[in-house]
C-alpha cells in the first residue's frame, strides 16, 4: 500500500489510521460522516472527518485516480474553482482500485440539495448561469471537461447568487488552448446532461411547475456564447475613443466577475483593434481589498457586498464624529464594531448553516426588508437579532452531519 500526498500534507498524517486495505464501501469507522448535500456518483464515495477537517474519498481505477490527482493539483495551482485534492492511496492489494482524497468544499451543495431545500429563490437560472460561468473559466484555462453536468458540479451560496465548482475531473484534459470543436463538445454534452438531470428533478416533484427542463437546457448554449463573446471578442475603435472604450470593456468584465490579465491594442488600416486577455483564475480585486481593510477572507461577490457596507459605515462615522475617517480606520472599526458583533449573536448550534460572510450578507438583506416594512432604518443589530431568531433556525445545514452513535455508516 502506498500513499501519495500533495505538500504541505500535515493533515494527511491523521488519515493514515483509516482502514485503507478494506473496500471503501465496507468501511466501518468512527471518522465516517453522512453528508446530506452530497451529489450522485458512479463510484463509491465516502466522507470522513479527521483532525477537524472533512475529506471526500472516491474509489476509482488507479490510472484514472493518478490522472485526476495530477489534474486537480494543476487546477488548484491556477486558482481555478475546483475541489482541492489532498492525495491518493494506491497499491491497496487484492486488485482493489485506488482511493482519491479531496478536501470537502465547505458550505457546498449538490444541485439536488439546492432544489429540495430551497436555498435560492431562482434555483434553475442561478445554477445554470453559475455552471455556464464555470465552464467559461475552465475553457479560458484550456480545460476540456468532457463530462460537464450538474452532477459533477458543486454549488455554494455567494451573496445572493451561486458559485459553481468542478468536483469531478476524470475525463478532463488540460491544453494550452481549446479548439472551437472541443468547446462545442462540452456545450453539447452539457445540454444533454442538464436536460436529463432537470427532467429527473421534475419527475421527483422537485422542479417548479413553471420550469421547462428542455427549454432551460436548450438555452444553455446561448448563455455560454454570450458570456464567451464578452470575454474574448475583439473590438475595432477609433484612436480618439480608445481610452473610454477600453475602460468600458474592463468595467464590463469586472462586473461579470472576471479580471483582465493583458490588454493589447493593434493598429490596423481599419482602426485600432482591442484584444483583451481575460484572466482565467477567480477574480479577486474585491476579495483582496476587503482582506486588506478587515482581514476577512471571503468570495468575490461576498466581498463586493461587504465593502458596500464598509463604505456606508464610514459615511456614518464621518457624519457622527464630524471629521474625515481614513478608509483603513473605517475598515478596522467596521470589523470590530459591526461584523464581529453580529457574528457573536449567532448561537453555536446554528453556526453551520451558512458561511459567516454569507450570513452577514443575508442579515443585510433582512435589514433592508425590515426597514422597508417599518419605513425607517432598523439598524444592523436589530436586523441581526431578528434574523437569528426567525430566519436562521429554518435554514438547512450546509455542512456535515455526524451519524448517530452506534448507527451503521
Amino acid at each position: 500500500m502506498r500513499f501519495i500526498f500533495r505538500p504541505p500534507a500535515a493533515h494527511a498524517a491523521g488519515l493514515l489510521t483509516l482502514p485503507w486495505a478494506t473496500p471503501l464501501e465496507e468501511w466501518v469507522d468512527d471518522h465516517l460522516l453522512e453528508v446530506a448535500q452530497r451529489g450522485i456518483s458512479r463510484h463509491v464515495v465516502r466522507f470522513v472527518e479527521v483532525d477537524g477537517m472533512v475529506y471526500a474519498l472516491k474509489e476509482i481505477d488507479e490510472r484514472l485516480a493518478r490522472r485526476e490527482y495530477r489534474l486537480l493539483g494543476e487546477l488548484e495551482a491556477m486558482e481555478m474553482p475546483a475541489v482541492s485534492v489532498l492525495g491518493i492511496c494506491v497499491e491497496r492489494g487484492d486488485g482493489q482500485d485506488a482511493i482519491l482524497v479531496t478536501r470537502f468544499l465547505d458550505y457546498s451543495m449538490s444541485y439536488r440539495y439546492v432544489f429540495s431545500h430551497g436555498h435560492t429563490q431562482q434555483p434553475t437560472d442561478q445554477l445554470i448561469d453559475a455552471m455556464v460561468e464555470l465552464l467559461a473559466r475552465l475553457h479560458l484555462a484550456g480545460l476540456f471537461w468532457g463530462d460537464c453536468s450538474l452532477s459533477n458540479t458543486l454549488f455554494r451560496p455567494d451573496a445572493g447568487s451561486v458559485a459553481a465548482y468542478l468536483v469531478d475531473a476524470e475525463t478532463a484534459e488540460l491544453h494550452p488552448s481549446l479548439t472551437d470543436g472541443q468547446r462545442g463538445f462540452d456545450i453539447d454534452y452539457a445540454v444533454e446532461r442538464v436536460g436529463g438531470e432537470l427532467l429527473d428533478l421534475q419527475a421527483g416533484g422537485l422542479l417548479p411547475d413553471d420550469v421547462d427542463p428542455i427549454r432551460i437546457a436548450a438555452e444553455l448554449p446561448a448563455r455560454y456564447h454570450a458570456l464567451w463573446d464578452e470575454l474574448t471578442r475583439e473590438e475595432l475603435m477609433r484612436p480618439d475613443e480608445q481610452r473610454y472604450r477600453v475602460a468600458e470593456r474592463v468595467d464590463r468584465l469586472n462586473e461579470l466577475g472576471f479580471d483582465v490579465d493583458e490588454i493589447e491594442l493593434v493598429t490596423t488600416a481599419e482602426g485600432t483593434r482591442l484584444k483583451v486577455h481575460t484572466r482565467v483564475a477567480e477574480s479577486g480585486r474585491h476579495r483582496h481589498r476587503l482582506f486588506v481593510l478587515t482581514g476577512l477572507q471571503v468570495t468575490e461577490n461576498q466581498a463586493r457586498r461587504l465593502l458596500n457596507d464598509v463604505v456606508s459605515y464610514r459615511a456614518y462615522l464621518e457624519q457622527k464624529e464630524g471629521r474625515q475617517v481614513p478608509e483603513t480606520v473605517a475598515g478596522h472599526r467596521w470589523r470590530s464594531e459591526v461584523y464581529d458583533r453580529v457574528m457573536a449573536m449567532v448561537p453555536p448550534e446554528l453556526s453551520d448553516r451558512l458561511a459567516p460572510a454569507e450570513l452577514f450578507h443575508e442579515i443585510l438583506e433582512h435589514r433592508w426588508f425590515l426597514s422597508e416594512q417599518a419605513g425607517t432604518d432598523v439598524g444592523t443589530t436589530a436586523a441581526a437579532r431578528s434574523y437569528v431568531q426567525r430566519i436562521l433556525p429554518a435554514t438547512p445545514k450546509t455542512l456535515t452531519v455526524l451519524p448517530e452513535s452506534g448507527a451503521p455508516s
